[in-house]
């Protein structure tokens, strides 16, 4: 159904000619009229089929229509609001597609009169290398980015009318403030353009100018690629977007000085620190644009970016596909501890001299860790291959960051950072994705205010979190209400820098890498009993770490095999350490057949090899006493629940309800959807299993709320199941297990990833 009855299209150049189309390709006006004062353009649009009338009267082409969409350069925009009033139609909705906005609103609020509450200010942010009527594409602004800027005036209507149509073209509408737009515009976009233009420009006044561009190499041509725009275009941005255009160039200008000066002194960290600033800002930059991992924008070319960002349909949210049945065989590497990469970051950056981590896991969450201390200025080459070295600057050498710190979706990193900035003499912000910021905080934020941080979050204790800094911390003794490794880590962190003794006692075991690894950069850490015990004072030096697998990415493969008859898998240099061995010890109980082989020490933590054979599990209840040391495995645990003889039942697992998901009613409803018969508890679950030797799910539709683990444990599902299994929302599996899917399909699983 038509959106608008008239749709008028003044200016029918590449950007006015594509809209036309895109309304015509997608029948979303009656009538698509065009103005301009090219006779030739007209008639151009007319034979291409891009518009039904064409008029060189611009008040004429505006009579009868609806919505008046104005495309022409940002200077003429004055003349042509003025032009179109005489025939605008009461109800008529103008909007433009000028990448200035200040003085184009000047300009409709000057001469619309009464019509400019119905002005809605837009910008697509969209285009290609030909331009002109004949280079119109309907597709143009599929995936691409359109903002609005209304005002206060602005009848909210007419905007949501506008933002209808963008969307209806496959365009994501975003809004902003105009001056906020044109500042960001003259930074991203307007500042890259002067500098090509200038660039070429000083060379090719040079004498020898002609060398210089004959032996030119691809970077400077993809630099100077844009200067090859349109002058007069770009002569109206400049002009018209005069101020921000100048602030942007000034920040430039003192980061150029910033990068001479480093040259100069030859000073190493200081290059370091800018160029792996710029090199980790590009990927995550070219993520946000073609709507993939910041892991995959990191290792691609921009060719393989350009190709994501028109596939970014399926790229923004990938489904896995599992077919039914298999084994897994053979020898897997899992990807490196979460966990110890964290706080391999955190503590490296807070050591004296340089750490060399190797094993590193490259996930969006461990990078979230890494980029927030590149951002609190330490300097981190790397990761290549899981190589990271850091350069640390101290216990006090963090420095303010300019920004809100993203942590995405990882709570590990934004619970232990705010004990650590708790201590930070600067103020800092903590934010993260949709997920994350439904999750609760103030579990820890609690006892860091009671040892004097000043912290702030939501109404709900949920991010953001505000940290004040220059508070003095004193230490305290705590008790914890409820075991949990990221509280006692925060607490402990913060230690770091509070006055006397800092003390954690935890109601049951839970990880302790953070204790293990202070200890390994050389920080007496005093441990007795359920107690730990840090005191302020000491100092931390760099150190060579190896990062063994994870042993939360291995119960998948674990538990696959465990349920998949005729399966038998190995798992070298997987972590043991005993506050996270709970899933080995559950499945054991079960009557899983797995064994430690070649058990030694790394690094500190021990690890082993993991040999694991398929064989019929029994259901069991689960000792409490185990819940902390496999709380983040249960989403897999249940799974081989399903599929063990009889019943399994959980308690005392409440924080399963505060993860990424609440675990406990997502597993739930998937399992149910795929045949499970279970009951929930609010601390728990009854899984009743099929046993061995039939198929233990359905096949069925899954959806997995963004969980990355709750993604991957119903992926090892299908190998027991009797038809596929699909499994929605799965773009968090790199959060991490970046090439999990691949990883899983060598072993022997049918697993295929759609987008």
């Amino acid at each position: 159904m038509p959106l608008f009855e008239q749709v008028t299209i003044i200016g029918l150049g590449l950007i006015g000619g594509s809209l036309a189309a895109a309304v015509r390709s997608g029948g979303l006006a009656k009538k698509i009229v065009a103005g301009s004062r090219s006779s030739r353009t007209l008639e151009r649009g007319l034979s291409l089929g891009l518009v039904d009338e064409g008029y060189q009267d611009l008040a004429q082409a505006v009579q009868g229509a609806d919505l008046v969409f104005v495309s022409v350069p940002v200077s003429a925009m004055a003349a042509t609001f003025s032009a179109i009033v005489p025939g605008l139609e009461r109800h008529a909705i103008v909007t433009d597609g000028g990448s200035v906005k200040g003085s184009v609103i000047a300009a409709a609020r000057a001469q619309l009169g009464a019509h400019f509450s119905r002005f809605v200010p837009g910008h697509p942010i969209a285009g290609k290398e030909k331009s002109g009527v004949d280079a119109a594409d309907a597709a143009l602004y599929q995936r691409h980015r359109v903002i609005l800027t209304p005002v206060a005036e602005t009848d909210p209507a007419a905007t949501q009318a506008v933002r209808r149509l963008w969307t209806a073209v496959g365009a994501d509408v975003l809004s902003m403030g105009p001056d906020e737009h044109d500042r960001v515009l003259a930074e991203t976009s307007h500042l890259p353009h002067l500098l090509a233009f200038s660039l070429v420009d000083t060379l090719a006044r040079q004498g020898d100018s002609t060398d210089i561009f004959r032996y030119a190499a691809g970077g400077f041509r993809d630099f100077t690629r844009i200067a090859s725009s349109d002058p007069v275009m770009w002569h109206d941005i400049f002009t018209e977007n005069q101020d921000a255009v100048l602030a942007a160039a000034d920040l430039f200008a003192a980061g150029l000085a910033r990068f001479r000066d480093a040259v100069a002194r030859g000073d190493s960290d200081a290059l370091l620190g800018i160029m792996t600033r710029a090199n980790t800002a590009r990927a995550r930059f070219l993520a946000m644009n073609a709507r993939t991992s910041y892991t995959q924008a990191q290792s691609a070319t921009d060719e393989h970016h350009m190709k994501a960002d028109q596939n970014a349909a399926q790229a923004r949210n990938p489904e896995f596909i599992v077919q039914p049945g298999g084994q897994l065989t053979g020898q897997v590497r899992v990807a490196g501890d979460k966990s110890i990469s964290h706080r391999s970051i955190m503590l490296g950056a807070l050591a004296d001299g340089v750490t060399e981590i190797e094993g590193f896991l490259e996930g969006e969450d461990a990078l979230a860790t890494l980029q927030a201390f590149r951002d609190m200025g330490v300097v981190i080459e790397g990761p290549h291959a899981g190589r990271v070295r850091v350069h640390g600057v101290g216990l006090h050498g963090l420095k303010a960051p300019a920004r809100t710190l993203y942590m995405g979706n990882s709570g590990t990193s934004m619970r232990l950072l705010m004990g650590l900035l708790s201590g930070q003499a600067f103020a800092s912000e903590l934010t993260g994705d949709e997920s994350l910021s439904r999750r609760p905080m103030e579990r820890v934020a609690k006892p860091l205010r009671e040892m004097g941080a000043a912290i702030g979050t939501t109404g709900n204790g949920t991010p953001p979190v505000s940290i004040r800094g220059g508070r003095t911390l004193k230490g305290i003794d705590y008790n914890m209400p409820v075991a949990s490794a990221q509280v006692k880590s925060a607490l402990l962190l913060a230690g770091l820098y509070a006055e006397g003794e800092t003390r954690v006692t935890e109601p049951a075991p839970t990880r302790d890498h953070t204790e293990r690894m202070l200890a390994g950069f050389g920080y007496p850490v005093q441990r007795d009993g359920a107690s730990v015990t840090v005191r302020s004072g000491g100092r931390l030096t760099g150190c060579q770490l190896e990062v063994p697998a994870d042993i939360s990415s291995a119960a998948f493969f674990l538990v696959g095999a465990a349920i998949a008859e005729g399966s038998e898998l190995l798992l070298p240099h997987v972590g043991i350490n005993p506050t996270r061995t709970g899933v080995i010890d559950i499945l054991r109980l079960m009557g899983a057949d797995i064994r430690l082989e070649n058990e030694r020490d790394s690094g500190g933590e021990p690890v082993a090899d993991l040999r694991i054979r398929s064989s019929g599990l029994k259901g069991i209840t689960i000792p409490e006493e185990l819940v902390p040391l496999a709380i983040d495995e249960f989403p897999a645990i249940f799974v081989a629940a399903a599929c063990a003889e009889g019943d399994t039942i959980l308690h005392g697992a409440e924080e399963l309800r505060v993860k990424e998901s609440d675990r406990i009613q997502v597993m739930a409803d998937g399992l149910a959807a795929l045949g499970v018969e279970l009951e929930t508890y609010p601390d728990g679950i009854r899984i009743r299993g099929v046993g061995q030797g039939r198929p233990a799910f359905t096949g069925g539709e899954i959806e997995s709320h963004g969980d990355h683990r709750i993604a991957m444990s119903f992926a090892m599902a299908a190998l027991r199941a009797s038809g596929a299994i699909r499994i929605r929302n799965c773009a968090n599996v790199a959060t991490s297990f970046p090439g999990f899917a691949e990883l899983a399909g060598r072993a022997g699983l049918s697993l295929q990833v759609q987008g």
